[in-house]
């Protein structure tokens, strides 16, 4: 897909009339606000990466200007990198400005919240993560962040061309109580979002503790046209419906967030339900991060709302093809600056698209950086446990592997019945072909492996703690 040559934004001159937010350029307060940045949005995908970048930097200057100001923490972070207030930040200062970690965002806490927000942002609000990956955050954000939320939102929906006539059921986790099973609960639009803007047919909920059967029932219930849903709870429907034949007529596309999506639960989709699956990566205390192009399976950041980055280990930019951590800073959040803030992600960068936005592509989104396998000589890789492949071991229902220690992995399974002794040594032999190494291994029989603090679930966790690492490339040296 190529831009439309007719496509011209009738915003695309006006001044913002929110000083702090310079790009987009906003209009003052009213119902025209959503929708003029929704065209804007139409406008400035179709930039080329360096025009996106320059416009990045112009926003970043009034946020780092802010920063510099009103928080401490900040000023000799910024000073030191060469910031001058009032200047439009270079690529060199850019690059200069150390990285937030996750560790240093829950040291500051509140030396981070700004004392004073731009009126014009509108209320302030808090929320904390689910520490599914550590200790959790606390993190606050504002009417203008929502905003850009709600907007990201409505782009998502429209590059899928969705029919917002249809009935979009959601699957995922929601506070205690709301939405039990067997009703769920039933809402008469698809979400805050698209109020006032489009009509939509009714919006369904199910919490994700509902048991996968329950689930299942629910849906047939309910003959969603789409469903919403993380991608571990997918796996578990997908394989349920291959077992009984279950087809789900009406439903049209599948969305996943929050964890990472294995290339094989797209292909068990497409082989099940003869469909293809929309993947978002957001994070709860920076928004949407990247969406699915609407042409590939590869992701596009989020350009107008974030400035992501992905680096190596010597914080240099990654090349297409390489694998670094995710940095990003989100450019509109004036309540609680997270400049060059490191999710704690892995992702792959990706060639520039063919279907002509400019904005940055990220082949892969692979998961938490805290959940990378350590070796004995300290090395740390991914592990690729997301793609375990069920239908090796038709008989496991749910996997998950665990580093205790760098010499104690835990194999973790629940199964229709107890795995033979070759069979058991087929799944270590599994997890040493795909570590590349002969760790020891031990496997242990559960009736169900918990989902973790947000109802997310993890293939591999690594509780082996940085201290250790370091004490194991001390020794090697």
């Amino acid at each position: 897909m190529s831009r439309p040559p007719e496509s011209r934004s009738p915003f695309r001159s006006l001044p913002s009339a929110h000083a702090s937010v310079a790009w987009p350029a906003l209009p003052g307060p009213g119902p025209a606000l959503t929708a003029s940045l929704l065209q804007q949005l139409e406008e400035s995908q179709w930039l080329a990466p360096e025009e996106l970048r320059a416009r990045q930097l112009l926003q970043a200057g009034a946020l780092l200007d802010h920063a510099y100001r009103h928080l401490p923490f900040y000023r000799d972070r910024l000073a030191l990198a060469g910031h001058l207030p009032g200047k439009v930040p270079t690529p060199e200062v850019w690059a200069n400005i150390p990285v937030l970690s996750r560790a240093d965002l829950q040291r500051a806490g509140a030396a981070l919240f700004s004392p004073a927000v731009p009126e014009r942002h509108g209320k302030t609000y808090e929320l904390t993560t689910s520490g599914s990956t550590g200790r959790p955050i606390t993190a606050r954000g504002t009417a203008m962040t929502q905003l850009f939320y709600d907007v990201l939102t409505l782009r998502e929906h429209l590059w899928h061309r969705r029919d917002f006539s249809g009935t979009l059921a959601a699957i995922r986790a929601l506070p205690n109580d709301v939405a039990g099973y067997p009703e769920g609960a039933r809402g008469d639009s698809w979400g805050r979002s698209m109020r006032g803007l489009f009509d939509t047919g009714p919006g369904v909920m199910l919490s994700v503790v509902a048991r996968v059967e329950e689930q299942l029932d629910w849906l047939q219930r309910q003959q969603p046209d789409y469903l919403l849903i993380y991608p571990s709870a997918l796996r578990d429907l997908l394989l349920l419906c291959k077992e009984r034949g279950v087809a789900l007529a009406k439903l049209r596309e599948v969305r996943t967030l929050s964890e990472a999506l294995p290339a094989a639960t797209r292909e068990l989709c497409r082989e099940v339900w003869g469909l293809k699956v929309i993947d978002m990566y957001s994070t709860q205390e920076a928004g949407y991060l990247a969406l699915q192009c609407p042409d590939h399976e590869h992701y596009h950041a989020q350009s107008e709302s974030v400035l992501l980055e992905v680096i190596d280990e010597a914080g240099q930019p990654c090349a297409p093809g390489e694998v670094g951590q995710v940095v990003v800073t989100p450019l509109v959040n004036f309540a609680m600056p997270m400049i060059r803030y490191a999710v704690g992600d892995l992702a792959e960068v990706g060639e520039v698209c063919s279907c002509g936005r400019g904005l940055p592509v990220l082949k892969r989104v692979l998961g938490r950086v805290r959940d990378m396998l350590v070796y004995p000589d300290g090395r740390k890789a991914w592990a690729l446990m997301g793609e375990f492949n069920y239908s090796q071991f038709p008989e496991v229902r749910q996997f998950q592997a665990i580093q205790h220690g760098v010499d104690d992995i835990e194999l973790k399974i629940v199964a229709d019945r107890r795995l033979t002794g070759i069979e058991e040594g087929k799944l270590i032999e599994w997890f040493r072909y795909r570590s590349q190494h002969d760790f020891p291994i031990r496997v242990t029989y559960h009736e169900e492996i918990p989902r973790g603090p947000g109802g997310k679930f993890q293939d591999f966790r690594c509780d082996v703690t940085e201290a250790q690492v370091r004490e194991l490339r001390e020794r090697k040296a």
